[in-house]
């Protein structure tokens, strides 16, 4: 019988430098920008970055496990945009009958937790039970979703009131330890995510699917189940994302997560996910995250190019990073 081909070790080490891509890019990038402007460089800078890495990070996190398993999600945005709105809503409402502002934050987190799931829920029995492609199901609920956000605000704003902002603005502007709580909330999603990919069956199953969803079936695994728990999952980081960025304005609009899935998806395949699902990592994910944030970091502090343009760069990463994926295969 003829012998499997063996892996030399000039291509593990060509595989190992492919896999820390991400952050090679992300190290010449920090250098760029130090060069560029000295302010790069800088503490308060680093934070700022972080910080605001944090709601597409989480996102992203969750988006990992549903392009992993085969999946998208283009709805993300549009479903924190509802989420921000209905929490407001809801905790404008709360707060003369409960007549405690902490306890209606809590209510409020709750809410946005709950409703994340659901939508995800939804998102999976329509894939699943209803056998509708991914693509098709989140790019309706896409439009749903934000419609819905712009009919209840009557097309403006839906403002928390002063004090609930008060009370909940810690969230967003609290430290500790000097970290912004927005980054300690993203290390510990991105830290759980990991070990839900790497170190559980359910997460194994995740790339199995993605691998090849046929032989999945064919070796006992419930796909139908474990692809609802994935969009559960990022359903429920969507929830965490936006609790995190309700208080940094205080309001939702029908402009609130505009594009979040284009950069949660830019995130996911710039760290190294395959597009076609069955591999990828979470670190990755949080690297390649981190390094679209830097891109529009720097782009901000030289004006190299208009910062209206971030979003233009961002789709040209994800078209690059696919052809190099592409060329790999």
């Amino acid at each position: 019988m003829p012998q499997e081909p063996t892996e030399t070790p000039a291509g593990r080490g060509l595989a190992r430098l492919q896999g820390m891509g991400p952050v090679i890019g992300l190290v010449l990038l920090c250098v760029a920008g130090t060069l560029l402007n000295s302010n790069f460089a800088t503490l308060d800078n680093a934070m700022n970055v972080l910080t605001r890495t944090a709601f597409i990070g989480i996102i992203a996190v969750g988006m990992c496990f549903v392009i992993v398993s085969g999946g998208i999600d283009l709805s993300v945005g549009s479903m924190a945009a509802l989420i921000a709105g209905a929490v407001i809503l809801c905790m404008n409402r709360l707060a003369p009958v409960l007549a405690s502002p902490e306890v209606t934050v809590v209510m409020g987190i709750v809410l946005a937790l709950l409703l994340g799931a659901l939508f995800g829920l939804a998102h999976g029995l329509l894939i699943t039970r209803g056998r509708i492609e991914p693509f098709i199901v989140t790019l309706g609920t896409l439009g749903i979703f934000r419609a819905y956000l712009t009919y209840i605000s009557n097309g403006g704003a839906i403002t928390l009131d002063n004090e609930l902002s008060d009370t909940y603005s810690p969230v967003y502007y609290g430290s500790l330890l000097g970290v912004p709580i927005p980054v300690w909330v993203f290390l510990l999603v991105a830290l759980a995510g990991g070990l839900i990919l790497n170190r559980t069956t359910y997460g194994r199953y995740v790339q199995a699917i993605g691998s090849n969803e046929q032989v999945a079936r064919y070796a006992a695994v419930d796909v139908d189940r474990v692809k609802v728990l994935t969009y559960v999952l990022l359903g429920v980081c969507v929830g965490i994302a936006t609790l995190l960025y309700v208080p940094r304005l205080g309001s939702a609009s029908p402009t609130t997560g505009l594009l979040w899935e284009l950069e949660a998806i830019a995130a996911v395949i710039v760290g190294g996910t395959a597009l076609k699902g069955g591999a990828g990592t979470v670190t990755g994910t949080v690297v390649g995250a981190v390094l679209l944030s830097v891109i529009s970091n720097i782009l901000n502090l030289t004006s190299i190019i208009s910062v209206y343009l971030n979003a233009a760069v961002q789709g040209f990463v994800i078209i690059a990073v696919a052809f190099m994926q592409r060329s790999r295969r």
